[in-house]
């Protein structure tokens, strides 16, 4: 195999690994805006039943459900806003996880890319001597 073509097969190795790379940073950058709703959500949830808390025990609380708002037990509106805080408290978790295991899998694509425009420059440079 002649020194143009590896050229050639190594500049299709980096064209591919920088398609990837690509891929994964998009990836990222959904995953972030999705984890940045999920915190406004928790932050939104957190102050509700902060509110909640300070209501007497017979206060009257009530849910918007579609265009009617419907009467609720406090109790179990306490638990509801509980239940939402978890659920998002785990998505959270999980969504940094995924983006941990996203930013890692970027990293080593960032090392493959090097070293195939470290072995483009060798071969490169092999050629300008000959």
């Amino acid at each position: 195999m002649g020194s143009s073509t590896a050229l050639r097969e190594l500049q299709r190795e980096l064209e591919n690994k920088a398609n990837d790379l690509s891929k994964l940073q998009k990836d990222i950058a959904k995953n972030h805006q999705v984890r940045k709703k999920y915190t406004i959500q928790l932050g939104e949830n957190e102050l509700v039943l902060k509110e909640l808390g300070l209501l007497n025990e017979g206060a009257n609380v009530y849910k918007l459900i579609g265009p009617v708002l419907v009467k609720q037990d406090l109790a179990e509106a306490n638990a509801n806003v509980r239940k939402r805080i978890e659920y998002i408290s785990a998505e959270l978790k999980r969504l940094d996880g995924t983006v941990q295991d996203l930013e890692e899998k970027q990293n080593s694509k960032k090392e493959a890319i090097f070293k195939v425009q470290q072995r483009i420059q060798s071969l490169q440079a092999g050629k300008a001597k000959a």
